[in-house]
């Protein structure tokens, strides 16, 4: 009987493949560049187990292209089930994969989360039932895999990175930051750990302390995966963003968030996230979206998660390319679809609409589409950081289509929780003179 590193059960064809397994369970929870070696074992090894995972790579892509990359993986590995020496961890493991690749996320969440209680060593499961609960924005659910987790892995500083991530989303930030810190002394470079304490430590206002820890704990991103190595950057360059270091931000940028996989959603959405960031804080962000549009073209029928197409049309838009209505054109055909989460119609169209007339320079328009969509943008999933995003774009329509109350009315709640924050001080006090409250203000405190 061979086990994965992890102590789990696993069937093979052949006994070789297993160090591949191990580099997918551990490059998965890890965010390393190694779950990749499970594909090179996928033509020697037609079992269940392997063929699945290969599967699961192919959907990560978030591409139109990724169900029909993994039909395949997905036909060998059910095909495999026939072996009756498959175990039941295994059989549950294709069952949710093959969910996935079929659109049946909550089908695919209920299996992962089956397996969560019944097999709660199985970390790659609970790893893959986090993400797609994380793009429903489902957050308690995601504390509740990671709990089930911890019950028989509290051995694992992967393991208490990924409960910290989970309690950070659930706004419980006082156990997010003990669980981060709990993973990072069992394992300095713990990548997703330190991705969850610069959660926390941004949403407490905490910057230059958040800048600090990043900045120390970057030379440790090493073997990552491009979201992983990206992103955690990209966390860094809001800190230096928030404190005014625009410059820096532009650097990390140009150096760290934007080049290593450009034709990856992740690190294209990070790249749009952190220009719209610039130039929403006032800095010429030059030829740059000409560039990041050009990897955004083969995008425009995707629509994966509403997350992402948002960004994808936002980026276009702001390069100024036709191909951005044409997006908003698809987006609109496919949210009318029968087989479309209601979440397509009610709040990604919207949003789309908003956020496209505030590339084009409609604010009146953005406010009012944005505004309607705001109090559901949870369910397009994404991070509350990463949700950051729209909020700024709906301020800043509000302010440019000079409805100043209600601008302000929002920008002094955002500055009061941020006093580190040089870009919301700034825009507080701008809308105060608007107002002509400044010296009142001044002497009221």
């Amino acid at each position: 009987m061979k086990c994965d590193s992890l102590g789990n059960v696993v069937t093979l064809y052949a006994p070789s493949s297993l160090e591949a397994v191990n580099d997918f369970v551990e490059g998965l929870i890890a965010c390393e560049a190694r779950v990749v070696n499970i594909l090179q074992v996928a033509r020697t090894d037609g079992s269940a187990l392997v063929q699945a995972c290969c599967a699961a790579l192919h959907l990560f892509a978030e591409s139109g292209q990724a169900r029909a990359n993994a039909a395949p993986f997905i036909a060998r590995a059910q095909a495999a089930l026939a072996d009756q020496a498959v175990s039941p961890r295994e059989r549950s493991f294709v069952a949710a994969v093959s969910a996935w690749a079929a659109g049946d996320l909550a089908r695919a969440i209920n299996l992962h989360e089956q397996q969560a209680q019944e097999f709660p060593r199985d970390l790659a499961s609970i790893k893959l039932g986090q993400y797609h609960l994380f793009n429903a924005g489902n957050s308690p659910g995601m504390l509740r895999l990671a709990l089930h987790g911890l019950s028989a892995s509290a051995d694992v500083p992967q393991m208490h990175g990924m409960a910290a991530f989970a309690w950070e989303q659930c706004h419980l930030l006082q156990p997010a930051e003990a669980a981060a810190r709990r993973a990072i002394a069992m394992l300095h470079r713990e990548p997703w750990a330190h991705h969850a304490l610069a959660h926390v430590l941004l949403t407490q206002g905490r910057l230059q302390e958040g800048f600090d820890f990043m900045q120390a704990a970057s030379p440790t991103w090493t073997g990552l995966n491009s979201f992983m190595l990206t992103h955690n950057w990209w966390h860094l360059a809001l800190f230096a963003l928030e404190l005014g270091q625009t410059q820096e931000v532009l650097a990390l940028y140009d150096q760290r968030v934007w080049g290593v996989a450009k034709d990856y959603s992740q690190d294209q959405i990070g790249a749009v996230s952190l220009l719209a960031r610039l130039e929403l804080a006032g800095v010429d962000v030059g030829a740059r979206w000409q560039d990041v549009a050009r990897y955004l073209l083969e995008r425009l029928n995707d629509h994966v998660l509403p997350f992402l197409d948002l960004q994808y049309l936002y980026g276009r838009a702001r390069a100024e390319r036709p191909e951005a209505q044409v997006l908003l054109h698809n987006i609109q055909s496919h949210a009318l679809q029968a087989q479309a989460s209601p979440v397509w119609q009610q709040v990604a169209l919207p949003a789309a609409l908003g956020l496209l007339a505030h590339a084009q320079g409609d604010h009146a328009t953005a406010a009012r589409e944005l505004g309607s969509a705001l109090p559901r943008m949870l369910e397009i999933g994404g991070s509350h950081a990463q949700r950051d995003l729209f909020e700024q774009i709906h301020l800043d329509a509000l302010i440019r289509s000079r409805q100043w109350v209600g601008a302000q009315h929002l920008a002094q709640q955002r500055a009061a929780h941020q006093p580190q924050s040089v870009r919301l001080q700034g825009q507080a006090t701008g809308l105060l003179h608007r107002l002509g409250l400044v010296a009142a203000c001044a002497a009221a405190r």
